[in-house]
């Protein structure tokens, strides 16, 4: 009967340890995310602007925001539309024409003391071989590189840093991502699930009966 007991402690004290874990929240990173149009839509950039080459007609995008990976990555909030972009830049031979739309992204994102600024489009028309790094520095210099040829500053901002971890922040809950999630269930507040809180109460129960049993017998 003690051995009973003593399991039935051991299944409380995991029980309780389960209902008062909370979800821990995973270190971001504060970064300029780089996106190729696809149609009317943006998808993440599989290279660097600095290797990538993109055709006639294509839009590039910029977001700055805290993300912890690619997938988390919020995407620029305007459209990558050519037309609206580059539709009143003529064509001409021996160059390209891409849309480069820069997103310095919300003020929660934004460094401490350092306000992003507005949102552009504009249309860089470059050599026909030109990179997309290149096409950005035609419409929105200055740009910073670190030394790992990592793009830390678009016209400017931010004034400082590149790339740096921020522990445990999050984007607002409206912040459109690179892949959609599903809650688990609706209305879930993050406490405890039901079936936990019975899993306990039934563990509880159980401990109760083995108590009872055992005095009941030593009397």
């Amino acid at each position: 009967m003690r051995g009973r007991l003593t399991a039935l402690v051991l299944a409380l004290g995991v029980a309780l340890t389960v209902l008062g874990a909370g979800p821990a929240q995973a270190a971001g990173y504060r970064y300029w995310s780089f996106w190729q149009s696809s149609g009317d839509a943006w998808t993440y950039a599989t290279e660097g602007p600095a290797t990538a080459r993109p055709a006639d007609g294509s839009v590039n995008g910029y977001r700055f925001s805290v993300s912890e990976d690619s997938g988390d990555a919020a995407r620029p909030r305007t459209a990558p539309d050519f037309e609206a972009i580059c539709g009143g830049t003529p064509a001409k031979d021996g160059t390209k024409r891409i849309g480069v739309v820069v997103d310095p992204g919300t003020a929660a994102d934004a460094p401490e003391g350092e306000t992003p600024p507005a949102q552009l489009s504009r249309c860089a028309q470059v050599d026909e071989d030109a990179t997309s790094a290149e096409a950005l520095a035609a419409v929105a210099k200055p740009l910073r590189y670190n030394s790992g040829a990592l793009l830390c500053a678009i016209s400017g901002y931010p004034k400082s840093g590149c790339g740096e971890q921020v522990s445990g922040e999050k984007k607002p809950a409206d912040e459109p991502s690179a892949t959609k999630t599903t809650d688990a269930a609706d209305g879930d507040d993050g406490g405890p699930s039901l079936g936990v809180v019975a899993g306990i109460g039934a563990v509880l129960a159980l401990a109760a009966a083995a108590v009872w049993q055992s005095r009941r017998r030593r009397g």
